[in-house]
C-alpha cells in the first residue's frame, strides 16, 4: 500500500482518529506519541498540547503539506502494531476497532495482524460503525452461527444488547416453524416439535435412552431461553431488564449452540 497516494482525511473523521488514539485512560501516553511521529516523519508542531490535540496538529499539519494521509496511516500503523499489546489484547482489539471506523471512509482497514488492506469505503456512520462492532467481533471470535448475525444485524451494530439477544432468539422459532411447517409459537412450538411419540425435529435415532435423552435435552433447552429471554424482554421495558455484554454473548453462544444442533437434524 506504501506506493498508493490515501486520500485525506476530513476534519471531522481527523478529530476522531486523534482522540481514540489519544485518549486519556487507554491511548497512548505522550513519551510513545513523540517517538511515534518521529518514526512516521511527522513534524511534532505542538508538544505541549493535551494528547490528541498535539496529535490533530501534527496530522493536520503534515496532511495539508501533502494532500494526502500516507505517513498519517504508518503511525497508525505503528501504533497498532500487535507486539505491543501483549497481555493487552482487549485494549488492542477496542482500540483497532474504533480506529477502524475512521480508516472505513478512506477505504482502508487495518487488520489483526496490524496490515493494511482496501476495502469499500463507509458512505454512512451505521456502515462504518457496522464493519467494526466489537460485540460482532467477539461473536465471530467465538464462531457463532450465521443465524445470529441474520436477526440481530442492526442490533448489533449498535451493540444494543437487550435487543441483540431478544432477536436471537426469536430466530430459534422462526427455525422451528421453517423446519416443522407449524405455525405455533413458544413452549407449544416446541413441545410439538421435539415430541418423543411423533417428533417432527429428530437429532438422533431415538433408539436408545441415551438418545431419548439428549432429544429431551435439546428442547429444555430451548424452552429455557425462551422463558428466560423472549418472555421477559417482551413485557418488560427495556430499563428494567438489564443485559451486560458478557450476558449476551453468553446468551447469544447458547442459541448458536442451539442453531448448530438444528443443522444436524435428521
Amino acid at each position: 500500500m506504501a506506493s498508493i497516494k490515501h486520500p485525506v482525511f476530513g476534519a471531522h473523521i481527523l478529530e476522531g482518529l486523534c482522540r481514540t488514539i489519544g485518549d486519556t485512560a487507554d491511548g497512548l501516553t505522550g513519551t510513545e506519541i513523540g517517538q511515534i511521529l518521529l518514526n512516521s516523519n511527522i513534524p511534532d508542531i505542538d508538544p505541549q498540547n493535551t494528547k490528541w490535540r498535539r496529535l490533530y496538529s501534527a496530522f493536520a499539519e503534515w496532511q495539508n503539506q501533502h494532500q494526502c494521509s500516507n505517513h498519517i496511516l504508518r503511525f497508525v500503523q505503528d501504533t497498532l502494531q500487535p507486539v505491543r499489546y501483549i497481555g493487552k489484547e482487549e485494549i488492542f482489539h477496542n482500540r483497532r476497532l474504533e480506529v477502524n471506523k475512521r480508516l472505513s471512509f478512506i477505504g482502508t482497514e487495518l487488520t489483526e495482524e496490524g496490515k493494511f488492506r482496501l476495502v469499500a469505503k463507509a458512505t454512512t456512520i451505521a456502515d462504518a460503525e457496522q464493519r467494526a462492532s466489537r460485540l460482532k467481533h467477539k461473536l465471530e471470535n467465538r464462531n457463532v452461527h450465521t443465524a445470529v448475525f441474520e436477526y440481530c444485524k442492526a442490533e448489533l451494530l449498535f451493540e444494543n444488547y437487550f435487543h441483540s439477544v431478544f432477536e436471537a432468539t426469536k430466530s430459534v422459532a422462526d427455525r422451528l416453524r421453517k423446519l416443522t411447517g407449524l405455525y405455533a409459537d413458544g413452549n407449544a412450538l416446541v413441545e410439538t416439535a421435539f415430541s418423543t411419540t411423533n417428533p417432527l425435529i429428530k437429532i438422533n435415532n431415538l433408539l436408545t435412552d441415551t438418545d431419548r435423552s439428549e432429544h429431551i435435552g435439546l428442547c429444555n433447552l430451548i424452552k429455557g431461553v425462551f422463558g428466560l429471554i423472549r418472555n421477559p424482554t417482551a413485557h418488560q421495558p427495556k430499563i428494567k431488564f438489564e443485559i451486560t455484554e458478557e450476558e449476551a454473548l453468553d446468551i447469544l453462544n447458547t442459541i448458536s449452540y442451539i442453531h448448530k444442533r438444528l443443522d444436524k437434524a435428521l
